[in-house]
């Protein structure tokens, strides 16, 4: 999804049919300041009008949250964890980044039409992300993708560490914007269109939201990334050991080629550069059914010497 990143499904096909339709270039054009050039996490700002006239228009009402000086030296840590290339990306292409209170969704990353040639990104977090640790707003997460039943004793929880949800949310979203500078997926027209491949989705995704005829299942499909619904919570686990014989990190993953390799980026840096743990357990009656753990899995690792780039002084 080049121009717009959105955590809720239904809201991101809507910014990306915006997108593709050329409309961008209403948001608001902004200069980058040269005073913050030198320190991507200075660049906070108030959301670019263009970003709030868009939820207004799907009928929310989130507002400019003025951060604290706890949460501006959260902000400044996450960025500190950050790959070189994000780093080197962000230092070009980031304009600012945002915080609202009653955002319905956990970012958006939108274009600011500048005057230039540079492209220039804004990211929009919502701020009660910073109340929250990893392991917390994971769950959480992963959970939208369930439902629960009458008396069911099913749970499923992430164990992915104390550190602040900020870390990783931020890793996400500058992704998806070293994604658009490098094209490292395609980035068609047409979200159906069949485009030529990079090195990161050749076999295994076909369209930008279709994966490969090889990993489609009928299971997965039913999925809240892939249908918009949630499932039973008591098909979780079989959802998890179907998920453990793709190619994809996780669910969310599974939304589209932009989001895989955020994931996949995200995930990777996390457990295997950060040593922070991520696994998704089920349980029911407090008895774990189900453990996956998207880093030990062989198709997934397959994949991880695609991302030396991002680690290349």
């Amino acid at each position: 999804m080049e121009m717009f990143m959105i955590r809720s499904w239904w809201f991101k096909l809507v910014m990306l049919a915006v997108a593709m339709l050329g409309f961008s270039s209403s948001i608001v054009a902004q200069k980058l300041n040269p005073s913050l050039q030198n320190n991507p996490s200075r660049r906070i700002q108030i959301a670019p009008e263009s970003v709030l006239q868009n939820f207004r228009e799907a009928g929310m009402k989130p507002v400019n949250h003025t951060l604290t000086p706890a949460e501006k030296e959260k902000v400044t840590k996450a960025f500190s964890y950050l790959t070189p290339l994000h780093r080197r990306i962000l230092q070009q292409h980031l304009h600012s980044i945002s915080f609202l209170d009653d955002m319905p969704n956990t970012a958006l990353t939108s274009p600011i039409d500048a005057g230039g040639a540079t492209k220039l990104f804004n990211i929009t977090f919502r701020a009660s992300l910073l109340n929250e640790n990893i392991s917390q707003w994971a769950t959480g997460k992963e959970n939208t993708c369930f439902r629960q039943e009458a008396d069911s004793r099913y749970r499923v929880h992430v164990e992915g560490g104390d550190m602040d949800a900020i870390i990783y949310v931020l890793l996400h979203e500058a992704t998806h914007i070293v994604d658009v500078v490098r094209n490292l997926t395609p980035h068609p027209t047409q979200a159906s269109a069949v485009a030529q491949p990079t090195p990161f989705t050749q076999d295994v995704w076909r369209t930008m939201n279709k994966p490969a005829e090889l990993y489609l299942d009928s299971l997965l499909e039913q999925t809240r990334f892939r249908s918009g619904k949630p499932l039973p919570i008591g098909r979780a686990p079989e959802v998890y050991a179907r998920l453990a014989k793709t190619p994809f990190p996780s669910l969310y993953a599974m939304a589209a080629w932009s989001e895989d390799i955020a994931e996949l980026v995200t995930i990777y840096h996390l457990t295997l550069k950060m040593k922070q743990p991520f696994t998704i357990v089920v349980t029911k009656n407090t008895v774990e059914l189900a453990r996956f753990e998207p880093m030990k899995h062989a198709l997934v690792k397959q994949r991880l010497p695609q991302l030396t780039t991002f680690y290349e002084p």
